[in-house]
């Protein structure tokens, strides 16, 4: 990109009255703050002319943190669901886990969008476009390479506003990696509230829902061969009878209840985590059958957020009783039962959608202040979150989709939505959001694995998760029983250890394929990682 002058047009209309219209210089904090008088907004939009050299890479941020999103070259285009069949979009809710069912996609090559912040990159040199406040709508950025425009738009259409009306409120800077983001970060004021690195174990990703007393006392044992005190030992989906019935976990799996298996944790020197989707419940819960008037309701129909456990729904923030009830379990989970950190996964279905009083962004970011509060000193690993309303909020977030024992799913499932599990996906969100950690919160890329049972990963895509993990996470996590490691792979499973606490020099080579630099024990060190 061109160092330039760059100027920002932008339009703001609504059901009454004539268009209000402006130019602003496009350059450092902009504010654009429009006085309107009883009006209904129809439509926000501003325009910065932005030629594209054919060496420019864009990236998009998606609309939450399993969204898929890489850095494009001109030619790029984001995929929606156009090609899937109405009836498995509807069957599967697919268009319920991203932004398609709010954002129009226009299938045009060389047309690429996303949420809350862009950047156009050529060699080490980025233009960012970052949003300072989004409490009055998401910013969406959409760019045409073809025109050679940037389109910014807020997402507030049919938001009542009496008053003056925050348009855009953007950081607009040119310069390294570090210059733009840590200039946009300074101009959100906004710090993460922790900077430690945190290793250990998870259930998920090996045994998934079937754990019980027994599979947990087993992974405790071999975690104790190889973690370290302080390390986290978290407790994932699985041991609720159903998701929404979080006060008293499955009997038959733990019979003996989760503050005795916290305590067993705590007694092996470890943190306790667990699982939790506070915002949703799945259909054949308890919490559903004996408080449906808690469902969020759009057009008068329960909102359902997608087909997993079979299909599940939004639970009403409005609602005091919902509020309640989010604090009543985590006062329990955190406080009686003794857990230090909770997941929180599954968090978009909090805010689908706005009203006519508050957007979609400003009631994510209410519904993340609620579990803030609830948590008190406790913290918080936020997942399937849009990822703005979680900066300076979460100690650690997820900044990609699930990642998966193959590299990149069946071709099936490739077809379907940008938050779909792969491991190949997981590894391009955790490059390409990698300015997040350290900044926003303590980025969590998922889990990496060494074992060879249940796992279809070769050798060498093992390499290239652990070593993306290591270096760019602020989170490092295995699901491997630990207890089944020989003494070559703890060996390796220490290396993986060591990279993340010891390697410094870290840069990212992104303009062709990805390859990764780092110092390591006094050596220069790189691996192609796509």
């Amino acid at each position: 990109m061109a160092k330039t002058e760059r100027i920002l047009n932008y339009k703001v209309e609504t059901e009454s009255g004539a268009p209000v219209t402006g130019s602003v210089k496009a350059d450092g904090v902009v504010h654009v703050r429009v006085p309107l008088k009883d009006a209904r907004l129809k439509k926000v939009t501003a325009t910065v002319e932005l030629p594209a050299e054919q060496t420019v890479h864009i990236f998009h941020n998606g609309y939450q943190n399993w969204t898929y999103s890489p850095e494009y070259d001109v030619n790029g285009r984001t995929r929606g669901l156009k090609h899937l069949p109405c009836f498995l979009r509807g069957a599967f809710s697919i268009n319920r886990y991203g932004d398609y069912h709010f954002v129009k996609y226009p299938y045009k090559k060389g047309i690429t969008h996303g949420e809350s912040w862009c950047y156009f990159r050529n060699g080490k040199q980025f233009l960012l476009f970052g949003s300072l406040d989004e409490i009055p709508g998401y910013t969406l950025f959409t760019y045409n390479a073809k025109k050679g425009v940037l389109t910014i738009e807020r997402d507030c259409v049919g938001m009542k506003v009496n008053g003056e009306f925050h348009a855009f409120d953007l950081y607009i800077a040119e310069g390294s990696e570090n210059e733009v983001f840590d200039g946009w970060f300074k101009a959100m004021d906004v710090r993460p509230l922790t900077d430690k690195k945190q290793f250990g174990y998870s259930s998920w990703y090996n045994r998934y829902q079937d754990i019980n007393d027994a599979t947990i006392t087993d992974d405790l044992v071999g975690a104790k061969t190889l973690l370290r005190p302080g390390d986290l030992f978290q407790i994932d989906d699985g041991w609720e009878t159903a998701v929404g019935d979080w006060l008293v976990p499955d009997a038959k799996k733990f019979p003996n209840g989760l503050k005795n298996a916290a305590d067993a944790i705590h007694t092996a020197g470890f943190r306790a985590g667990l699982w939790l989707a506070p915002f949703v419940c799945q259909k054949g819960s308890k919490i559903l059958e004996e408080h449906p008037d808690w469902l969020l309701l759009h057009d008068g129909k329960p909102w359902e957020n997608g087909s997993n456990w079979g299909g599940f729904y939004s639970l009403d923030i409005d609602n005091p009783e919902v509020v309640a009830y989010v604090e009543q379990f985590l006062d329990r989970v955190l406080n009686e039962w003794g857990f230090d950190l909770v997941k929180l996964d599954f968090l978009y279905g909090a805010a689908p959608f706005g009203t006519e009083t508050e957007s979609r962004a400003a009631r994510m970011c209410r519904a993340m202040n609620i579990l803030r509060k609830a948590c008190r000193g406790k913290q918080i690993l936020g997942c399937g979150v849009p990822l703005w309303p979680a900066f300076g909020i979460v100690e650690y977030c997820r900044v990609g989709c699930d990642v998966g024992l193959d590299w990149d799913d069946t071709k099936l499932m490739q077809m379907t939505h940008r938050e779909r599990v792969s491991t190949k996906q997981s590894i391009t969100d955790t490059v390409f959001r990698r300015e997040l950690t350290g900044r926003a919160f303590m980025g969590d890329p998922d889990v990496f694995f060494l074992r060879e049972g249940n796992c279809k990963l070769t050798v060498e895509e093992k390499e290239k998760l652990y070593t993306v993990n290591a270096l760019l996470g602020g989170m490092l996590l295995t699901s491997d029983a630990l207890n089944a490691y020989t003494d070559e792979k703890k060996a390796q499973f220490a290396y993986v250890r060591d990279l993340m606490e010891n390697a410094t020099d870290v840069t990212v080579d992104a303009d062709d394929g990805v390859v990764l630099h780092w110092t390591f024990g006094g050596e220069a060190k790189s691996l192609r990682i796509l």
